[in-house]
């Protein structure tokens, strides 16, 4: 796999209308994080993107690039650690497991990307997060945590409330996009949290594909649905001009 780096550089040769997107190496403590910025303009509406259980990589960068293409300033954050980027299935289930069992730990490294993400520039008044399968829940525990965004976007994410937790400080409105193939969200997890978002009155709204299974936007995987994938980035792009001036 490439580093982080070395794609920088090649989507920079390749894309030479855009500004350049680089790694950003920040702290959070006295840990080190690897994240990734790609802004078009000073003045561009920002996107926090939360990766998968794979960490930060080429999948992230190649959607921050897109959503670069279209105007918005993406900061994609890295919650494992700089250099933290588990191939291994017991790897990957390790590190998603310890963030899953320490949510205070989880909204601080969240927090601290968004800290990072306003150091680069991004505009934390006029932004959106939006994660992927893990990164979806961990977008998820940011809108619990009353983080001031004005929307949270889940794409095939984990949508369980942990006991204790609810949606009343949450600030900004929902969207929801999943897979009724899901074998690992069912579609059990889609309604209550619906009811709970109902119950809490937050602005939602939940879209279902048939036929897609968890993780159906990851390109080349066998879990790939390239109708449903499309199908979801027109509504969330749809959306991020709808939520963001």
């Amino acid at each position: 796999m490439k580093t982080l780096l070395t794609l920088c550089l090649l989507l920079a040769l390749a894309t030479p209308a855009l500004a350049a997107g680089h790694a950003v190496d920040y702290q959070i403590g006295d840990e080190t994080f690897e994240g990734y910025f790609v802004s078009p303009s000073a003045k561009a509406p920002l996107v926090l993107l939360i990766h998968d259980w794979d960490g930060l990589g080429d999948y992230e960068v190649k959607r921050s690039e897109m959503l670069a293409a279209l105007g918005y300033a993406v900061f994609a954050a890295d919650l494992y650690g700089k250099g933290v980027r588990p191939e291994a299935l017991e790897e990957k289930k390790k590190q998603t497991g310890a963030l899953y069992a320490d949510r205070a730990r989880m909204r601080s490294l969240l927090q601290g990307a968004l800290a990072a993400a306003k150091t680069q520039g991004g505009n934390l008044h006029n932004a959106v997060a939006v994660g992927y399968c893990f990164g979806g829940a961990a977008v998820l525990e940011l809108a619990r945590s009353g983080a001031d965004l004005k929307g949270f976007v889940s794409f095939h994410g984990g949508l369980p409330t942990p006991e204790g937790q609810d949606y009343k400080q949450t600030k900004g409105n929902l969207l929801i996009l999943h897979g009724t193939a899901d074998a690992s969200v069912s579609m059990e997890d889609f309604a209550n949290l619906a009811i709970e978002l109902e119950s809490a009155g937050v602005k939602h709204e939940m879209i279902t594909y048939s036929g897609a299974p968890h993780a159906f936007t990851v390109f080349g995987s066998d879990r790939y649905r390239k109708d449903a994938d499309e199908k979801s980035w027109r509504r969330f792009t749809e959306y991020l001009g709808e939520t963001l001036r």
